[in-house]
Formats: C-alpha cells, structure tokens, sequence
C-alpha cells in the first residue's frame, strides 16, 4: 500500500468515526430537547469547526470553489461553474444528509433564508446519503431552494470531516466564507450582509 492509499484509508477511517460519534451526540441532544421541549433548531449541536477547517484537503477562503454539475430535485442540473459564468449571483452551498441531526435542525431556518435573499442562489446538496431519504424530508419541510444529490463529486471535493458545512461562494466563483456546523436565519442574514452586501 502506498502512503497516499495508506492516508486516505486512515482518512476515511476518521470521519467515519468522527460521523458516528456526531451522530450519537447530536441523536442524544435531539432527544434531550425534544423531551424538554425546546426548539432544536436553537439548540447547541457538537461543533467540529476548528478540527474541520484544520484540514488542508478542505477548500479555503479565497480559493475557487471546486466546480460540479449535479442533478436536482426537481429534474435539473445544476452547474455551479455554469452558474457562475451566466449568473453572476452569490451562492450559499450547504452540505447536508438525511441522517445528519444538526444538518435537519438547521434546514428550516436555511429555506428562511433563501426566501429572504432571492439575489442569493441557496444550493444544499445531499452528501452520502439515500436520495429518497433526502428528497423526503426536503418535502417533509417544503424547501423552496435547489437541493442536489451528490454522486460523490462533492464528496471528494469538499471532504468535510463532519456535516453540515456550508460554504459561501462569491459570484467570481471563490469562497468567502466556510461554516462547519449549525446555521440560524440570524447567521446567514449577517454573514450574506457582509459578504454579498445584500
């Protein structure tokens, strides 16, 4: 085995267990507020941001945002280098699953946003997950913006050790911003503000 095989192999060992042990702790403060009553949405979920954005195979701030053309829920294709060349419009690109607790905690207050910001394009693409999974709770809760399923292409490149992550492209195609981990309306209006002016 070469060291490149030998890396990816310890690789994929580390988010899986870095997504397992997400999961459970996510699973177990989904329930606590659930009995509690609280709104999930506000709750706190584990934040792997700083172990995220360590990681030097991630795609930083000013960098282009890897490119890809997916197939959507509603029959489409979208293509984040063709929107980019015709478009012209931010993109906020947040990666999620089905299965991700903190990722279906913060996808009403995404739709929110998305509607509030309709010069911004809201892309959530679903990340190694079952599509019918996906395309059931994207109806469950009536998502109004584009959601794509990844055939591993944006896996590989943006492999977050962790979900959700949501990126922030600017409309020359580079990244402004990168979140790792739970977004609120009140997030997004400020950091679209900042970075988008709008």
């Amino acid at each position: 085995m070469d060291q490149n095989e030998d890396r990816d192999r310890q690789r994929g060992g580390l988010f899986l267990w870095l997504s397992l042990f997400g999961v459970f702790v996510a699973a177990v403060a989904v329930t606590l507020i659930v009995t509690s009553g609280a709104d999930p949405a506000e709750s706190e979920f584990p934040d792997l941001g700083d172990l995220v954005a360590s990681d030097p195979n991630v795609p930083n701030t000013d960098e282009l945002a890897p490119t890809f053309a997916l197939p959507t829920l509603n029959g489409e294709v979208f293509d984040l280098a063709a929107h980019v060349a015709d478009e012209g419009k931010p993109v906020v690109l947040n990666l999620w699953a089905s299965w991700c607790p903190p990722c279906r905690a913060e996808m009403p207050a995404i739709n929110t946003a998305s509607q509030r910001h309709p010069d911004v394009e809201f892309v959530g693409v679903a990340v190694n997950d079952d599509p019918d999974k996906a395309a059931d709770f994207a109806a469950e809760i009536a998502v109004a913006y584009t959601i794509a399923i990844d055939d591993g292409t944006v896996e590989e490149a943006y492999p977050v050790l962790g979900l959700p992550g949501t990126f922030f492209i600017n409309p020359d195609g580079t990244i402004a911003k990168r979140h790792f981990g739970v977004v609120t309306v009140d997030s997004l209006d400020d950091d679209i503000a900042e970075l988008f002016g709008s």
